[in-house]
């Protein structure tokens, strides 16, 4: 492979501002951000889909939603990742700061902390999901381009016109992986979940997409990103995030079609109106004078939901 001039990486300092030992990161920022703004959709499907959330409960659901993707991720990472490094110094379990976030750790610890909030606030599980779903894709372009401002997370060396040097990866040009990433897990399943969002379907629909569509774009990106350095390839020339990504498609496709029976199982069916026969056995109002003897009365027919 011969490997072209790569574009120069603009060398962005990780740390926005410092105030003596406080720091705030781009990396944090993008989570806070990231919140702030899935909050905000979150109040306008709220009143798009009727769903009836105060603004208290809203508020408890974002706040449950944080505890549950920071916990996660990084138990997430520390389980999937870790390679038993914690072992020798569980207390750096606890940096968050220093790097090490899962997304498919945070996803399972936020689904839980909506799990226990959705019986808090009284409204369906899947139903609160979904809301969360559309609002997903914010905070994964917002982190992707944090990791690509720390220079963590590069691809694999391309020859590529866009390839890029980045600092403490060697000196060969690699993929801008994190953009990869941003555009599809951040910018086009926005839109899609955007589209979706207009009307509000059957409950888990919402949530469906969203994994099986991140699992599928996950594993295509990650055959251009470098695997991680202390787990290399699992199994042949699949990573971990590949192998994490296939149960979300899975699920995702199991969820979209619960969720399309559900609608159409709910849909009335119209019953027509069927006519009186002779052996028809049918009984007239007793409050009523009998001036029609034998003949049905056809108000008594009405259709139905099954």
């Amino acid at each position: 492979m011969t490997l072209l001039a790569a574009i120069p990486y603009p060398d962005i300092d990780p740390v926005l501002v410092s105030i003596g030992p406080f720091a705030v990161r781009w990396y944090g920022l993008a989570y806070v951000l990231g919140f702030i703004l899935a909050g905000l959709l979150l109040r306008r499907l709220n009143e798009r889909w009727k769903v009836g959330l105060t603004t208290d409960q809203q508020i408890d659901i974002v706040l449950a939603a944080i505890v549950g993707l920071v916990v996660g991720a990084r138990l997430g990472y520390v389980l999937f990742y870790g390679v038993g490094t914690y072992w020798s110094d569980p207390l750096s379990i606890f940096a968050i700061w220093d790097a090490g976030m899962s997304f498919h750790g945070g996803l399972i610890g936020i689904l839980l902390a909506g799990y226990f909030v959705s019986r808090r606030v009284g409204v369906p599980f899947l139903r609160l999901a979904d809301m969360g779903a559309v609002g997903a894709p914010i905070g994964l372009f917002l982190g992707r381009l944090a990791n690509f401002i720390n220079g963590e997370l590069w691809g694999r060396t391309a020859d590529v016109p866009w390839a890029m040097v980045f600092p403490g990866a060697g000196s060969l040009p690699r993929h801008p992986s994190q953009l990869y990433e941003a555009l599809l897990e951040g910018i086009v399943l926005f839109v899609v979940m955007l589209v979706l969002a207009r009307r509000r379907r059957g409950d888990g629909f919402q949530l469906g997409m969203l994994l099986a569509l991140y699992g599928v774009f996950r594993i295509f990106v990650e055959f251009f990103r470098e695997p991680d350095v202390q787990l290399g390839f699992i199994v042949d020339r699949f990573t971990m995030g590949q192998l994490l990504s296939l149960p979300m498609i899975v699920a995702g496709v199991w969820l979209i079609v619960r969720a399309a029976r559900a609608r159409d199982a709910a849909e009335p069916e119209a019953v027509e109106t069927p006519e009186a026969g002779a052996g028809d056995a049918i009984e007239s109002d007793p409050d009523e004078p009998d001036e029609s003897e034998g003949v049905a009365d056809n108000d008594r027919w009405s259709s139905r939901a099954d």
